[in-house]
């Protein structure tokens, strides 16, 4: 995961969620994510901005627009890390029931 800003840090704000949703459907300009949104232009600059520190988001120039898309990677390391706890929880789950098994 990206250093700069925690993905669940830069997911904690519900326009850059919404954005992060949007994006999900494809590649967007600034301008088309703005025309969905009640926020200006620069403003959902900023949360592309922030989305794209936090590894979540990347984007490339076609002409003289930037397309943002989720990055997929970013998003499977989220998942990874957000795994690591289910799974510490599973095998405490586990652990427990064993021990609850030869109490009985």
């Amino acid at each position: 995961m990206s250093t700069n800003e925690h993905p669940l840090d830069a997911l904690g704000d519900p326009t850059r969620r919404r954005v992060f949703e949007l994006l999900q459907g494809g590649s967007r300009s600034v301008g088309e994510l703005a025309s969905e949104l009640p926020v200006s232009r620069p403003a959902v600059s900023q949360h592309l901005r922030v989305l794209e520190l936090a590894g979540l988001v990347t984007h490339r120039r076609q002409g003289t627009r930037n397309l943002y898309e989720v990055d997929r990677s970013g998003v499977a390391e989220l998942r990874n890390w957000v795994d690591g706890f289910w799974n510490e929880a599973l095998a405490r789950f586990k652990a427990a029931a064993e021990r609850k098994g030869e109490e009985s």
